[in-house]
């Protein structure tokens, strides 16, 4: 239950909506509760008015008294039915206030979980499936809205109504209320044994959910992978396997339920007995009448579904503490990077300086950098070559600040890359990633996200640039085309065109392009680099690769090898050094004429 303590803030927030909420709930009680003071008075008053018309024979006063029965039973039973009315009129108010209060907090708390994950540092998303996380977002938040709507309802409606019920029940007689109450402690003790069972059971089932849910997720993604290797008997093996482990959690957790019910109706039964046994003995020494035993009855009745409903509500309270002690392991992650106090606001120049740079992934302890040294001035084109695992990408990752460094200093214009405000400086830094991501969505909503107040007119310019234009023309919607998740429908040159696009829309002084033409050909690489010429003229322009652009021409070319630079210079100072960038440029040359 302590888990279930940090959704008091959203009770504070909407606590003149829950206030109202417990407000009906007690008035629809009220009604409740006075219907069994009605129905023992109108069967007392009957009881007695019918043994004085048997008393009176043929006289003509029976037909009068008769009369009276009759109006007294009508009059009566309209007032029950005005009690009824009256009682689910509030109880429809109880339902419009505290359910519609839960799905406030079920949006604020998606809000919440959502806004939260956007914070979090790239390291988190390395360890942590795609699958769990939403989950986490879904079904976790749904179930705990169960514990702020239902349960909370349920529960305090349970509570004001047996108040109500006992305090009436103890006006008419002590002795006898008391034995109608005696199984209510062993019904507490039995929830409170079965509720640490049903806690565990959902912790458990919780995370094989998430476990399902990541499976299915990465079956949907790489479904064309499935396909080519021709493993979809495997797949839908191993997520057979898997969806059997829950089946049989949920199975076993629903048996541990079901002695909820049971147990309630012995209870309930236990009473109901006690009531007419007790009742009648009672009745027979003329303490109580035959009213206070219908009046006990309907008391007992009321409270029927309120007991009966413990099991479920204690339940649902049980899987909803399981469930936000789930979502508060993600919120109370912390992000380790953040935005400092006193943030710099500072328009780049395109300066930038590594100095003495190390980096070590921690979810790895792989050094990706070792005392990673390099000064760039405004305006400069730099190519960062090197084979796979070489550091290249870890460069792209630090510049935008998405890891921090492991030692040594990045700094743009002088200073600190930590002093900065984070979202000002990714505006400033347009990013080609080596993962052509797209959305599903269309190809002009595509290259936008790069800059979303951008015209129609920026958007095609992109296009052209990016010498994409051509084959979104032949495409059936041209810019209004769905492309499908991640893009599904163009090809990779295509996609990382579109990708490349959408750096080029924010217009920014520094670029970063990683690997993001390694899909094009010779001859669209050259139409990009014509396309670029007076755009790229005074951008710091950050090339990363693993072949060499003969088409460009670069400041400076810094060959990376082990996270430490082994040769840096031009083009031709590095082929007179007859070095690894002369070797991988005649490589490169005689593959291409092969």
């Amino acid at each position: 239950m302590k888990n279930l303590a940090s959704l008091n803030k959203y009770f504070i927030k909407y606590k003149w909506r829950l206030l109202l909420g417990l407000v009906f709930i007690a008035v629809s009680n009220v009604f409740a509760v006075l219907a069994p003071v009605v129905v023992r008075n109108i069967l007392d008053r009957v009881t007695l008015n019918i043994n004085s018309y048997h008393l009176l024979g043929s006289s003509k006063l029976k037909a009068g008294l008769e009369q009276y029965i009759f109006q007294l039973v009508l009059l009566n039973g309209l007032l029950l039915l005005g009690l009824a009315i009256m009682r689910g009129i509030f109880m429809f108010f109880m339902r419009q206030t505290i359910i519609v209060m839960s799905r406030h907090i079920e949006y604020d708390q998606k809000n919440e979980i959502y806004n939260h994950y956007h914070e979090l540092h790239t390291q988190f998303y390395k360890t942590h499936f795609t699958g769990d996380l939403m989950n986490r977002m879904s079904e976790d938040v749904s179930r705990v809205r169960m514990y702020t709507g239902p349960s909370l309802m349920y529960s305090v409606n349970l509570i004001i109504l047996s108040v109500m019920c006992i305090w009436g029940m103890l006006r008419v007689n002590a002795m006898l209320t008391l034995y109608v109450i005696a199984p209510l402690p062993l019904l507490a003790l039995s929830i409170y044994l079965v509720n640490r069972v049903i806690f565990r059971k959902s912790e458990k089932i919780q995370a094989q959910l998430s476990d399902l849910t990541t499976t299915a997720q990465e079956s949907y993604s790489g479904v064309r992978v499935i396909k080519s290797f021709v493993q979809e008997k495997n797949i839908l093996g191993f997520f057979n396997k898997t969806s059997e482990e829950y089946r049989k959690s949920a199975i076993n957790l629903s048996l541990t339920e079901a002695i909820y019910f049971p147990t309630m109706n012995l209870f309930i039964g236990l009473s109901m007995l006690s009531t007419v046994l007790i009742g009648g003995y009672l009745a027979i020494k003329g303490q109580i009448t035959a009213g206070n035993i219908a009046e006990f009855v309907i008391y007992i009745n009321l409270l029927m579904f309120p007991i009966s409903s413990i099991g479920w509500v204690a339940s649902m309270i049980q899987r909803a503490s399981a469930s936000q002690k789930r979502i508060d392991e993600f919120l109370h992650t912390k992000p380790l990077i953040t935005t400092p106090a006193n943030a710099v606001q500072h328009v780049l120049q395109g300066a930038i300086n590594f100095n003495s740079v190390s980096f070590t992934y921690p979810h790895t302890g792989i050094q990706a950098l070792k005392h990673f040294s390099l000064n760039i001035q405004p305006g400069q084109k730099i190519a960062i070559i090197g084979k796979t695992g070489s550091g290249k990408s870890t460069m792209a990752h630090i510049l935008l600040r998405m890891y921090d460094t492991t030692s040594g200093e990045v700094a743009f214009d002088s200073i600190d890359i930590k002093r900065f405000d984070l979202q000002n400086l990714r505006a400033q830094i347009a990013y080609a990633p080596q993962e052509a991501f797209l959305f599903s969505d269309t190809v002009f909503n595509n290259i936008k996200f790069g800059k979303p107040d951008a015209t129609e007119a920026d958007v095609k310019k992109a296009a052209q640039m990016a010498d994409l234009e051509k084959d979104i023309v032949m495409l059936q919607k041209g810019y209004e085309t769905v492309i499908g998740e991640r893009g599904v429908m163009l090809s990779g040159g295509q996609k990382q065109r579109m990708v490349l696009a959408r750096a080029l829309l924010k217009n920014s002084p520094v670029l970063l392009m990683d690997e993001s033409l390694s899909a094009v050909d010779t001859q669209t690489e050259k139409a990009i680099l014509q396309n670029l010429k007076d755009y790229l003229a005074n951008k710091t322009t950050i090339v990363i690769t693993h072949r060499i652009f003969t088409s460009w021409k670069f400041d400076k070319i810094i060959v990376l090898d082990e996270g430490q630079i082994k040769e840096q210079g031009t083009h031709e100072s590095l082929m007179s050094l007859n070095g690894r960038y002369a070797a991988l440029y005649r490589h490169q040359t005689e593959m291409i004429h092969s």
